[in-house]
């Protein structure tokens, strides 16, 4: 007879909880310290603008503070965008696998994400540690401080990433994943040191690694951010003898730009006005004047993505904001879900260029164009692609029966045009605050959400204080999937310039015949594929850097083949099957995609018409500079 065997000290099942718990509480503290940084940023930028605008007593330390709270919210806010599954990655052909084969694909792309982490978590290191003999001019303290945000947020990427493997439900997906990945480098690093392949390939290289890897990646549905990594990680080290710390260094360059810091702050303003209920009485007003009229509501969405375009900034924000509050009476007067799903993403291409677009900052960032022009120049392109989307909705409601709701009188009308009267000027105090020199386009968010907030506590008294903590994590993760791109596109880009790629592709490109048309036209239709499979802000920090001098040799103004190309780009983001806007649109309004397909290609043309006449007509774009 035995004794009997004590209780292990942990089971399995204690095993997992173990894992869950050390993964919530790193995922808690992450959060924590994102949140934190969005309003230490907030506050560092607002008080520069009173200190500047209102005493005369500029803080010299001010952009230095934010920059480098700046890079460690980005790159936190990067660490929990892969802990919530967030970056952005192109799943249009994963979905339509079998459940097994896409937990396969899904295990690779974390399994591939980590291997990037890995191989450039040493150069991280190095590049941040040469960064210690730096000092700042304004704080006078190490750059280290600041550098240290990319190997930080590389390691906790790293970390998240391997919890997310070990806590997988699908276990024998995990380790399949990880022997694929680990066959593919091996293959890669023994081609290159038994044959020398890639030392031989020359300029071919360019199509093995950028083309041939990335397209791999983007399409395997690894997150582009790391797609765009591998791609340049693998380019750098195995076909030429650049240092791999570079890399990290033109990351770094990517993602610091100060002009960038209005990613995150006007995302939080987004949320901030959705929440105050300023979208609601925007959206209120225009149903007031329009809601009798045939097709009315699709005339007061077209005009309610107009006006949010212009306080928001960020796509996903501005349809949160409309259709929650347009789509349920939309529903009730017997509107077709799949029409609606369509109009709201073809109105998300078609406001890509009002101000303060996210695409146009960006833009700005990386061809050195002014953002005060760009957000002048992309007011009236909009207004006329809204005006093509009117048509067509004129033309399939025309015979529709007219709408029970009866116009409303005036009085009621100017009642709610007064409720929203304090959410309507909010564009206009932006925009007009950018072009007297008020704030710069960074600080000028900052202005937008002091007005939001003071709105929504005194004027609409909606203001969730429990909801600020969700608010500021959700724009730290938004922000970290936005900037991580930006980082490694960036490195990918001095990648190709390095290579000598910009002086054969501008080669190319000014030797098109007819010169200024021909280019306008290719570059419409180069955007067009781009902005579906890579959205607008990585392939703008890709080619922007590569076709804007050429444009502007050709004698066209920078400012009319930016909005071009912007709205090309919204274009390919929002059609489907590949335009993750769409996909988008269609989570939001709670719609299967299926239903929109039909509907969305009448929109698409019309906005097709509408950006090649933007193209033809350059006033449009430069009219008002």
């Amino acid at each position: 007879m035995t004794a009997p065997q004590d209780k292990p000290a942990h089971t399995p099942h204690d095993a997992w909880t173990a894992w869950d718990r050390i993964d919530r509480w790193m995922g808690a503290a992450v959060a924590c310290a994102a949140g934190l940084l969005v309003l230490a940023d907030i506050g560092v930028l607002f008080a520069g603008v009173v200190a500047r605008f209102v005493f005369h007593q500029p803080l010299v330390w001010a952009d230095e503070l934010a920059s480098m709270l700046f890079i460690w919210l980005a790159m936190l806010g990067a660490v929990i965008a892969l802990r919530r599954a967030e970056h952005m990655r192109m799943t249009a052909l994963l979905s339509r696998l079998s459940p097994a084969r896409r937990a396969l694909f899904d295990a690779i792309g974390t399994c591939a994400t980590l291997a990037f982490l890995a191989l450039v978590a040493w150069p991280a290191w190095e590049w941040a540690a040469d960064e210690r003999f730096i000092t700042t001019p304004a704080l006078e303290i190490s750059n280290i401080w600041r550098a240290a945000a990319l190997p930080a947020g590389i390691v906790l990427m790293a970390v998240f990433s391997v919890l997310r493997l070990v806590r997988s439900g699908e276990k024998a997906a995990a380790w399949k994943a990880l022997a694929v990945v680990a066959a593919v480098m091996a293959a890669f690093v023994l081609a290159n040191g038994i044959f020398g392949l890639f030392e031989d390939l020359g300029r071919l290289n360019l199509l093995v690694f950028f083309v041939g890897v990335v397209a791999a990646c983007v399409f395997g549905g690894v997150p582009i951010a790391f797609a765009f990594g591998l791609g340049t990680l693998g380019y750098l080290a195995l076909a030429t003898d650049t240092a791999l710390p570079v890399i990290v260094g033109r990351m770094d360059e990517g993602m610091s730009h100060l002009i960038l810091l209005a990613v995150p702050l006007f995302v939080f303003l987004g949320l901030l006005i959705e929440m105050t209920g300023m979208a609601r009485a925007m959206v209120a007003f225009l149903a007031g004047l329009l809601g009798h009229v045939r097709g009315g509501l699709s005339y007061v969405l077209v005009g309610a993505m107009y006006l949010v375009s212009g306080i928001s900034g960020s796509k996903a924000a501005d349809m949160a904001a409309v259709a929650p509050a347009l789509f349920p009476e939309m529903r009730k007067r017997g509107a077709d879900e799949g029409d609606l799903v369509a109009l709201l993403s073809a109105t998300g291409a078609q406001t890509e260029t009002v101000p303060p677009s996210l695409v146009l900052i960006t833009i700005g960032s990386v061809t050195g164009v002014s953002i005060a022009a760009l957000f002048t120049g992309g007011l009236l392109p909009a207004l006329a692609l809204g005006l093509s989307l009117c048509v067509v909705v004129w033309w399939r409601s025309r015979h529709d029966q007219p709408p029970q709701t009866q116009r409303q009188p005036w009085s009621q009308i100017a009642r709610l045009g007064f409720i929203a009267l304090p959410a309507l000027a909010l564009p206009f105090v932006i925009r007009a605050a950018v072009v007297e020199g008020v704030a710069t386009a960074t600080e000028v968010s900052t202005l937008g959400i002091a007005y939001a907030a003071i709105a929504g506590l005194l004027i609409y008294r909606q203001f969730d204080w429990r909801r600020l903590g969700p608010m500021l994590v959700a724009t730290a993760s938004l922000s970290g999937a936005i900037l991580l791109i930006i980082g490694t596109a960036t490195a990918m880009a001095w990648g190709l310039t390095q290579s000598g790629f910009s002086r054969s592709l501008a080669e190319a490109m000014a030797a098109l015949p007819s010169g200024a048309p021909a280019f306008l036209a290719v570059s419409l239709l180069i955007f067009v594929i781009l902005g579906s499979v890579l959205e607008g802000i990585p392939a703008i920090v890709l080619f922007g850097p590569l076709l804007f001098p050429i444009a502007r040799d050709l004698g066209i103004h920078e400012v009319h083949y930016a909005i071009v190309v912007v709205l090309a780009m919204g274009l390919g983001l929002f059609a489907p099957p590949l335009g993750v806007g769409y996909y988008a649109a269609c989570a939001i309004g709670q719609i299967h995609p299926d239903k929109g397909l039909r509907p969305i290609v009448g929109y698409l043309l019309a906005l097709l018409l509408g950006t090649v006449a933007v193209a033809a007509v350059p006033w449009l774009s430069i009219g008002f500079l």
